[in-house]
C-alpha cells in the first residue's frame, strides 16, 4: 500500500508540472521572444518552480554558509540526485541564470521552450556542440547571467545515489572569465524524488540544500582547473556524507 501510495504521488507532481506550466506557457512563450525579457522568464520560472512542488508537498530548505549577493554572478554546482533539483536551482538563484543540460531536454515537454531560449543544451559526446555550448555560457557569463551546471553531468544510475566524479568545463569556463563558483550541497532530496521517480514513487518533505560560501577564481590559471574541480567535490562530498 505505501508503494502504491508512492506511485500515485508521482503522478500528481507530474499534473501538477504539466498544469501549471499549459497555464503559465502563455506568458512563458511571449518572455522566450526576446533576450532583453530573459529576467522576468526566470522570475516566472521561479515562481513556478515553487508553485508546483508546493501544491503536491515539496518544500525546499536553504542553509547558507555565508549570505550571497546576488546581483553578482556566479557558476551554481550542485550535486544531482532529483529532478527537484532543477526547481530548487530555479527558487535558490535569485537572478538572471541559465542552465546548461543535456540535449535532449530540447525535446522534453515542459523544458523545450526554456532550452530553446534562457538555457544552454550541450551534446557531451560531441567536441564542437560542447565547444558551442560552453562558448555561449561564457557570452552569458559576461553579460552578467549566472550559469548553474550540474558538475557530474548526469543523475547516478544507482540507489541510493552516490556522488560521480565532475566534468572539467565548469571550472575552466569559473577561471577563464574569474567567475566565482558556488557549490551547492543536496543531502536529502532522493529521498522524496529520485531521478524522476518512476521507479521509486515519490513522497512529500523538505527538500534540503546547504548553499557553500562562493570559491574566487581571480588567481586561479587554467592549470588549477582540476584542483578546483577535486575541491568542490570534497566539499560536497563532505557535507553529503
Amino acid at each position: 500500500m505505501k508503494m502504491l501510495l508512492k506511485k500515485v504521488h508521482v503522478y500528481l507532481y507530474v499534473i501538477s508540472v504539466a498544469l501549471t506550466y499549459f497555464l503559465l506557457w502563455p506568458i512563458f512563450y511571449y518572455l522566450s521572444r526576446k533576450p532583453s525579457r530573459y529576467r522576468s522568464m526566470n522570475a516566472v520560472r521561479r515562481a513556478w518552480g515553487f508553485l508546483s512542488s508546493a501544491l503536491v508537498g515539496f518544500f525546499f530548505k536553504y542553509e547558507y554558509e555565508q549570505l550571497i549577493d546576488w546581483s553578482k554572478t556566479y557558476v551554481v554546482c550542485p550535486n544531482h540526485t532529483s529532478n527537484l533539483d532543477i526547481a530548487a536551482m530555479c527558487i535558490l538563484v535569485n537572478n538572471n541564470c541559465s542552465f546548461m543540460g543535456k540535449e535532449e531536454l530540447k525535446d522534453g515537454l515542459v523544458t523545450k521552450l526554456f532550452f530553446k531560449s534562457v538555457d544552454i543544451p550541450v551534446n557531451r559526446d560531441s567536441k564542437m556542440s560542447s565547444y558551442r555550448a560552453f562558448k555561449e555560457a561564457g557570452e552569458r557569463l559576461k553579460n552578467g547571467t549566472s550559469l548553474i551546471i550540474f558538475p557530474e553531468g548526469k543523475i547516478d544510475d544507482e540507489y541510493p545515489p552516490k556522488l560521480h566524479e565532475f566534468k572539467n568545463g565548469p571550472f575552466r569556463l569559473a577561471i577563464d572569465l574569474k567567475i566565482p563558483i558556488i557549490p551547492v550541497s543536496s543531502s536529502n532530496t532522493w529521498k522524496m524524488l529520485w531521478d524522476d521517480g518512476t521507479k521509486y514513487g515519490t513522497r512529500p518533505g523538505i527538500c534540503k540544500f546547504y548553499v557553500h560560501k562562493p570559491i574566487g577564481t581571480h588567481n586561479l590559471t587554467a592549470d588549477d582547473a582540476d584542483t578546483l574541480k577535486d575541491e568542490v567535490y570534497n566539499i560536497i562530498q563532505q557535507k553529503i556524507g
